[in-house]
């Protein structure tokens, strides 16, 4: 029996769509929001060395130049986000790859669109039948008017919903692929692997297709992301507690009485004491 490993892992996010273009076009075809009549129909990897890494950002997984059957061309700047300063992170980059496409002196109209394509594994928006978040530079008042350039695209993998009529039936598959494979998957359901770049997606995930090596990595690719998402949950609690002794400490000045501020702020009654004698 194949046992598998996560897509959403960083290595083996790049393994699959950092390696194979004809599986990267499938994907971006069915998830990016292209006019219907516009499909890639070519796409090259960008060298790393056009992507200069950014200080305190995390670098793009994938960053591709594509060329869709218009003769269109634009770049796609390709992330899996799992804290809550994707936005922005996708934002800068996205930005940055629009910039650098022009040299010194170079005119403008030599720029291409760039699309930021961020997969979230996490739940950002409180609508729980928004998933999939599409945003543009539009005029106020009149969205029909666009500045094209940027173009960002946020997913949430875990808000997505399995059976869905109103969507390219390809779109949830890829989708269903990211979110359903996992370490404890065995087996694969038939509709996946009836898509041939689903199906080579999903064997290139197998286990034993990676060395002792890229598992160790794996593995502290996971310590990795524990440790990220700690921090950043005691920098949440940090920043509450200040927040909630800042209003208890206005309300004193304000004369409530301690019963008043312990039920609104749940600081206790000694430390309510103790500022008050301040």
């Amino acid at each position: 029996m194949s046992r598998y490993l996560d897509p959403k892992n960083d290595l083996v996010f790049k393994k699959v769509f950092g390696e194979h273009p004809k599986i990267l076009k499938s994907f971006l075809n069915a998830v990016l929001p292209l006019p219907d009549d516009c499909q890639i129909e070519e796409l090259e990897y960008l060298p790393s060395e056009q992507v200069p890494p950014i200080p305190g950002l995390k670098r793009p997984i994938v960053d591709v130049k594509c060329r869709d059957n218009k003769g269109n061309i634009f770049i796609v700047e390709m992330q899996m986000e799992w804290t809550d300063s994707f936005k922005q992170r996708l934002l800068f980059n996205a930005a940055s790859a629009y910039v650098r496409q022009l040299n010194r002196g170079e005119g403008y109209k030599l720029l291409n669109p760039v699309y930021g394509l961020a997969l979230v594994n996490q739940n950002f928006d409180p609508d729980p039948t928004q998933w999939y978040h599409h945003y543009s530079m539009v005029k106020v008042g009149d969205a029909e008017k666009i500045i094209e350039g940027l173009t960002l695209v946020f997913v949430e993998l875990q808000k997505f919903p399995i059976k869905t009529r109103h969507e390219k039936r390809l779109k949830i598959l890829w989708l269903r692929f990211l979110r359903e494979l996992s370490d404890h998957t065995s087996e694969v359901s038939e509709d996946l692997l009836a898509v041939p770049e689903i199906s080579e997606a999903i064997a290139l995930t197998e286990e034993s297709g990676f060395t002792k090596a890229e598992l160790d990595v794996y593995d502290s690719y996971w310590d990795g992301i524990s440790k990220e998402k700690t921090l950043l949950t005691g920098r949440f609690d940090e920043g509450k507690a200040e927040g909630k002794a800042e209003i208890a400490k206005r309300m004193i000045q304000q004369g409530f009485s301690i019963e008043q501020i312990t039920f609104l702020t749940g600081i206790s009654r000694q430390t309510i004491e103790s500022w008050m004698e301040k």
